[in-house]
């Protein structure tokens, strides 16, 4: 991906954009420790959450997800249910369920870096050959 968004960044994210209340909880990881004796803060080198966090909610709503995988992706990183129960309450394979919510997180990451989404590799030697 060319873009600053990938999966790990896009999945930390999706918490806070569920539930506003999950931000306070974040660790911030640019914070020095603790035990840390007091230094020069330097503004630049901010958290830069508050943005991806405006970013993911924002393409939460624009970017082409399936009714599927808005479920999964939000029973899963939203409410934090394993594969398992998702799968069950739709009726399908644990696989499956957990199919959607990558897919989902996957399309979300493209959309948010501007690329096109593309699904394994077959896909790409099918789109070469044409």
């Amino acid at each position: 991906m060319a873009g600053g968004y990938n999966r790990a960044l896009v999945e930390r994210t999706l918490i806070a954009v569920f539930d506003p209340d999950a931000a306070y909880g974040m660790k911030n990881e640019l914070a020095p420790d603790a035990d840390m004796p007091k230094g020069f803060v330097d503004k630049k080198k901010g958290s830069n959450f508050l943005v991806h966090l405006a970013d993911v909610r924002r393409g939460w709503f624009t970017a082409d997800l399936t009714d599927d995988e808005r479920r999964s992706v939000f029973l899963r990183h939203g409410l934090d249910w394993p594969y398992e129960e998702i799968g069950a309450m739709y009726g399908v394979h644990k696989s499956t369920a957990q199919r959607r919510a990558e897919r989902g997180v996957g399309k979300l990451a493209a959309h948010l870096n501007g690329e096109r989404y593309i699904d394994g590799y077959d896909d790409l030697n099918e789109e070469d050959e044409q």
